[in-house]
């Protein structure tokens, strides 16, 4: 079953380009990771599936439900981290957090405790003297303290520490073992790589690849690096090399193709040392851009 679904999405802020033409689909129990660069289009998208600001053509469903007519009913099971976050700062940590439960129809209490001793976050100071990585951590339980069925996550992490930044991920885990559905909006490509299962990169407010981030590092290229007696760079001429180098006996380069060829060309001379690994993401994502 499809949590989110997205139908050629377009948003124009007057003349200016938001999105267009996006289209993709969630399932159930999904960590699904939306990465590109500031200014891609992610937010806008984000805020478009949540009906936070209206399409100017396209449709989106959560649960099934078009999300501009059900969007008071399907925002109960939702839990959202913007990547800025902004509040009445006049309030106490506390009354906030349980001004916030009030819209949804069931008991939070027990959990907004549970959630603020595990991000260490003290109840009872006041917004506005919070630092920027603890306005984050209201953020977070603000968007967990109902047990949402789809967390949606714009660059939850800036402004927290790398500890706290661990313990997220460990939550976001669990919520995502206990039943949720994850949509994970992220520049930082690590963080992606480490948490989902998909990944849609969006370039230019429009999407240029989905792909699973198993497959999407097997049918790319390879980092070969080879050191060798009498190497001759000529012998590694083939289709599918690029960015040939020589450093101190050793060639070193990208190689997309049959690895079986590679490795016949490569056993043809002594070698003292080789080795073959997967791009990460990052690279992957800059041969996307490129």
């Amino acid at each position: 079953m499809s949590i989110i679904e997205v139908n050629k999405l377009t948003k124009y802020y007057g003349k200016s380009r938001g999105i267009v033409d996006v289209s993709f689909s969630v399932d159930e129990g999904e960590i699904f990771g939306f990465i590109g660069p500031n200014g891609a289009g992610k937010s806008t998208t984000i805020r478009l599936f949540l009906s936070l600001i209206y399409p100017t053509s396209g449709e989106a469903k959560i649960f099934g439900k078009d999300c501009i007519e059900y969007g008071p009913e399907i925002r109960q099971d939702i839990g959202y981290l913007p990547s800025e976050v902004f509040y009445y700062e006049g309030m106490k940590v506390l009354d906030l957090l349980k001004y916030s439960a009030s819209f949804y129809e069931r008991d939070c209490t027990q959990r907004i405790h549970e959630l603020s001793e595990l991000m260490e976050l003290d109840l009872k100071r006041r917004i506005d003297d919070l630092s920027y990585g603890n306005k984050k951590k209201v953020g977070i339980v603000q968007g967990l303290l109902h047990s949402p069925k789809l967390i949606v996550l714009d660059e939850p992490t800036s402004g927290l520490d790398p500890l706290m930044q661990q313990k997220f991920f460990n939550l976001i885990r669990e919520e995502n073992e206990r039943g949720a559905t994850v949509f994970f909006s992220s520049h930082i490509l690590g963080e992606v790589q480490k948490m989902c299962n998909r990944v849609a990169i969006i370039k230019d407010g429009s999407l240029i690849n989905i792909q699973d981030i198993k497959t999407l590092q097997k049918d790319n290229y390879k980092k070969i690096r080879v050191v060798a007696e009498g190497l001759v760079g000529k012998r590694f001429e083939i289709e599918g090399v690029s960015n040939f180098e020589r450093e101190n006996g050793a060639v070193s380069f990208l190689f997309k193709g049959d690895i079986n060829a590679m490795l016949h060309i490569i056993g043809e001379k002594e070698i003292s040392d080789v080795t073959i690994e997967e791009p990460t993401l990052e690279e992957i994502f800059m041969h996307y851009y490129e």
